[in-house]
C-alpha cells in the first residue's frame, strides 16, 4: 500500500505544528518564569460613568493592596489570575470582573461596576442600589445623581420594594418634574415628596400607578388652583377612586368636622379595574 507524497506532507507538517506548539507552552512557561507582575492597571466597563470611573479604579488598587498575597514583583508563572478574580468578585460593588497578564508584564483588571439607581437614607446609615437591589456603599468622594429615598426599611420592606414606583416617576414627565424625594413609611405609605414645597402626595403602594397618577393630575387641575399648594398638607391617592386631602391648619375645622376633604372623582375619569402597569 502506498502513500501518496500529499499525505506525508500533511503529516509533516501537521508534526511541526505540534512541536511549535509545545515549544511555544516550554517558552512561556520559561519566559513567565523569568518575568515578573511589574504592575497593576485597572479599566472600568463602559467608561462613560464620569467622576465615578476614577474613584472605582482607585477603589480597586486600595482592595488589591489587601489581597492576601503578593501581586507586584510575583513571578507571572505563580500569579494566579482566577483568584484574583475571585477575590474582587466576593467584593459588593462589582457586577463583574476579568483579570489578564499582558504581554508587558501588567495585570489588567477589568470591572464593571454596579451602577447605582437610587440613593438609601436609613437610620444613619446613607448607600446606593443598582437596579436589582444590590447595596453599593457612598463615597464622599463623589456625587451621582439619583433619587434620593428615605424610608423605614424591615427585612420584609427593602428598599428594592420601592423601584417599581421609582421607574414609574422616571419614565413619567409630570412625576418627575414634580418629585423631589420619596419617603417610605412602610409599603403601603410611599410618599412623594414634591419640589414645591406645602405638601406630600401618599402613593400608598406600588399598584395601579397609572391610575394614581392620573386622580393626583386631576386634583391638581380642579382642587390646587382654587385652595393653593399651602392648603393641605398630604395628599393622598391610595385609595381607589377617590383623593383625601388632609388641611394643613387644623385650627380652621369646626368643631364635629373632619381633618380632611375627601375628592371624588368624576365618573369615567379613572379606570374601575387595575390598570396593568
Amino acid at each position: 500500500m502506498s502513500v501518496s507524497k500529499s499525505t506525508i506532507l500533511k503529516w509533516v507538517i501537521l508534526l511541526i505544528l505540534a512541536g511549535y506548539s509545545c515549544w511555544m507552552v516550554v517558552w512561556g512557561h520559561q519566559e513567565a518564569a523569568r518575568h515578573s507582575c511589574s504592575g497593576i492597571e485597572v479599566e472600568v466597563s463602559g467608561g462613560s460613568h464620569g467622576a465615578m470611573d476614577s474613584v472605582i479604579k482607585r477603589g480597586v488598587l486600595q482592595e488589591l493592596e489587601k489581597y492576601p498575597e503578593p501581586i507586584k514583583g510575583v513571578p507571572l508563572n505563580l500569579l494566579n489570575t482566577h483568584k484574583v478574580e475571585r477575590y474582587l468578585s466576593s467584593l459588593s460593588n462589582f457586577e463583574g470582573v476579568s483579570c489578564m497578564l499582558t504581554s508587558r508584564g501588567v495585570l489588567h483588571v477589568k470591572v464593571t461596576p454596579l451602577i447605582p439607581v437610587m440613593r438609601v437614607f436609613f437610620r444613619d446609615n446613607s448607600y446606593y442600589i443598582n437596579k436589582d437591589g444590590k447595596h453599593i456603599q457612598s463615597s464622599p468622594e463623589f456625587h451621582t445623581d439619583v433619587p434620593v429615598v428615605s424610608g423605614n426599611f424591615t427585612h420584609d420592606f427593602q428598599p428594592r420594594d420601592v423601584l417599581p414606583l421609582l421607574n414609574y416617576i422616571k419614565g413619567d414627565r409630570m412625576l418627575r418634574d414634580l418629585t423631589n424625594m420619596i419617603v417610605a413609611e412602610g409599603p403601603n405609605d410611599l410618599l412623594i415628596v414634591p419640589r414645591v414645597r406645602g405638601h406630600v402626595v401618599n402613593f400608598g403602594d406600588t399598584t395601579r400607578l397609572r391610575e394614581k397618577r392620573e386622580a393626583l393630575a386631576l386634583f391638581y387641575r380642579k382642587v390646587m388652583p382654587y385652595k393653593g399648594w399651602e392648603e393641605y398638607d398630604t395628599i393622598s391617592v391610595k385609595f381607589r377612586g377617590q383623593v383625601v386631602a388632609t388641611r394643613r391648619d387644623k385650627s380652621r375645622v369646626n368643631h364635629g368636622e373632619e381633618d380632611y376633604e375627601e375628592v371624588d372623582l368624576e365618573e369615567g375619569t379613572l379606570p374601575q379595574a387595575d390598570v396593568p402597569e
